[in-house]
């Protein structure tokens, strides 16, 4: 069986999508599929350059590839899923949110009083009404994501969770001194509510790995508030440094903006840690239950700087909620996510 895996992509831009399809061509080629990736750039540099990404997939024929067919393609953020072939499976990691629940929040340049605006946004629609609709089994990488394509398309997705890229990597350690959290910094992320929660959590520590066009930003406003000597800013760090900080930590902090999925959620909690989240942090909420494997806080610094201050306090508390949180966990398995995409869990 022949799969290709259909993923768009801004150049040097790296984040949660990239690291899924890598790992799903990594799984599928473990159990004896052939496979391969195909990617185009993506543009948002202007409306009709973000238009022509999009409709450049519609001319990607992939059908076959030097004569020989290929039998499955697995499509995953927009525009990608555009990809025409007669077997094309969608397992959802975003649409273009821009136009459809970012509208209207700081994160969307969309204003539809703006008659360009207006058309694209629209078109986008129905883009995905089209495509999407094309596709023979329809997936999506958490009740959030399902969600919103039910309430803007009308169309139903089943929840496929996909497991984090560290794998075994990812196991219980030591409860240590600090507060992990990781990610692209960026504004949706939400990293600032963790450096202004340190001011309301006195002694606290945390350490943050990534990279993004908020680090300056970020550094910048743990200075302004004071706990800049109560943070580290790691940078990019390779897997078995992040397996590392993750296994070391007592908690996990992780309180995006109505996340997709996010990765961090699954990590930590393979990692036993309790998590440390927002009311308004979407698909994080699928996994983290108040009081039971980790804290959902009002999104503010007050409010998340009490509940790392009290995981802080009390290591027995923090171990308590790490294992039932990596229990909540232990049925996301690539075994399932292979079987559903592919019909099948070997070739």
């Amino acid at each position: 069986m022949r799969i290709l895996i259909a993923n768009s992509q801004i150049p040097f831009a790296r984040g949660g999508a990239e690291m899924l399809v890598d790992s799903l061509a990594a799984e599928l080629a473990s159990r004896g599929f052939e496979v391969d990736r195909v990617a185009l750039p993506f543009s948002l540099a202007s409306r009709p350059r973000l238009l022509e990404s999009a409709l450049a997939w519609r001319l990607v024929d992939v059908a076959a590839v030097e004569g020989e067919a290929v039998d499955l393609v697995i499509a995953t953020r927009f525009p990608s899923y555009l990809v025409r072939h007669p077997n094309k499976v969608v397992w959802l990691i975003h649409q273009l949110r821009q136009v459809y629940d970012l509208k209207g929040t700081p994160y969307s340049d969309f204003d539809d009083a703006e008659p360009r605006d207006a058309r694209t946004a629209e078109m986008v629609r129905a883009m995905d009404r089209r495509t999407l609709s094309e596709a023979r089994r329809l997936y999506a990488i958490s009740a959030n994501t399902a969600g919103r394509l039910e309430r803007f398309n009308g169309l139903h997705a089943e929840v496929l969770h996909p497991p984090p890229p560290l794998g075994d990597a990812l196991a219980p350690g030591d409860y240590g001194d600090y507060v992990f959290t990781a990610g692209r910094l960026a504004a949706a992320k939400r990293f600032e509510l963790l450096i202004e929660a340190l001011a309301h959590a006195p002694g606290v520590r945390a350490v943050v790995a990534g990279t993004g066009p908020q680090g300056e930003a970020l550094a910048r406003r743990a200075a302004d508030l004071g706990v800049a000597d109560r943070v580290r800013f790691a940078g990019w760090v390779d897997d078995d440094e992040m397996a590392r900080l993750y296994r070391g930590c007592r908690a996990v902090f992780y309180a995006p903006y109505d996340e997709d999925y996010g990765y961090v959620t699954v990590e930590a909690m393979r990692c036993a840690k309790p998590v440390v989240t927002a009311s308004d942090s979407g698909g994080v909420l699928e996994f983290v239950r108040d009081g039971e494997n980790g804290s959902v806080c009002e999104p503010s610094p007050r409010a998340v700087g009490r509940a790392l201050a009290a995981l802080a306090g009390d290591p027995a508390l923090a171990r308590r909620l790490g294992e039932v949180g990596r229990e909540t966990v232990a049925a996301v398995t690539w075994d399932r996510v292979i079987e559903a995409l592919t019909g099948r869990q070997r070739a």
